[in-house]
């Protein structure tokens, strides 16, 4: 997969919006809530041009119930993917246009860390911008190698989600 970091675009909330509304039509009455995370979620912070929404449900084993539904918008079911209780969907393979995070209710650890985090670069876009950056720097030293992108960022998303986390259960 090529590694690509544009400049924010102004649609990516709409595009955000029309799949939460899909979305919520397949969950419905299982769903608690979905929200716009990650990178395109932050005004003028540059990004991958990757749609992310994390979907907070009330029993995250019946989302498996309802796999057929999103292959049906064109994503693909990967179950866990690396993070226990989380239910993982992509849309597009070599170009991936959303990935959706689905988590229960009862997992308030991982909803709070995206939620901390997407709302404290939201609160201080000086760090948002020296985020966009970095991550620019390293789409350009890796732009076939999602590995080490990801690995150039570790230490800094650590940090940030540290802050993150505090900045949140403190406000």
């Amino acid at each position: 997969m090529k590694v690509r970091v544009v400049e924010y675009k102004r649609e990516w909330p709409g595009l955000y919006l029309d799949e939460a509304e899909k979305i919520k039509n397949i969950l419905k009455d299982e769903l608690v809530n979905i929200y716009h995370i990650g990178s395109t979620s932050v005004e003028n912070l540059k990004a991958k041009p990757i749609i992310d929404i994390m979907v907070v449900v009330k029993g995250i084993t019946k989302v498996d119930n309802h796999n057929k539904e999103f292959e049906s918008l064109g994503y693909e079911p990967k179950g866990e993917y690396g993070m226990i209780g989380r239910r993982y969907f992509r849309k597009g393979l070599e170009n991936r246009t959303h990935q959706i995070h689905i988590f229960e209710s009862s997992n308030s650890n991982d909803i709070e860390r995206h939620l901390a985090v997407r709302d404290y670069l939201r609160e201080h876009p000086d760090y948002a911008i020296e985020y966009g950056e970095l991550k620019s720097k390293l789409a350009i030293m890796f732009p076939s190698d999602i590995e080490a992108y990801c690995d150039g960022k570790d230490e800094f998303v650590k940090e940030l989600e540290r802050k993150a986390l505090d900045w949140y259960k403190n406000k």
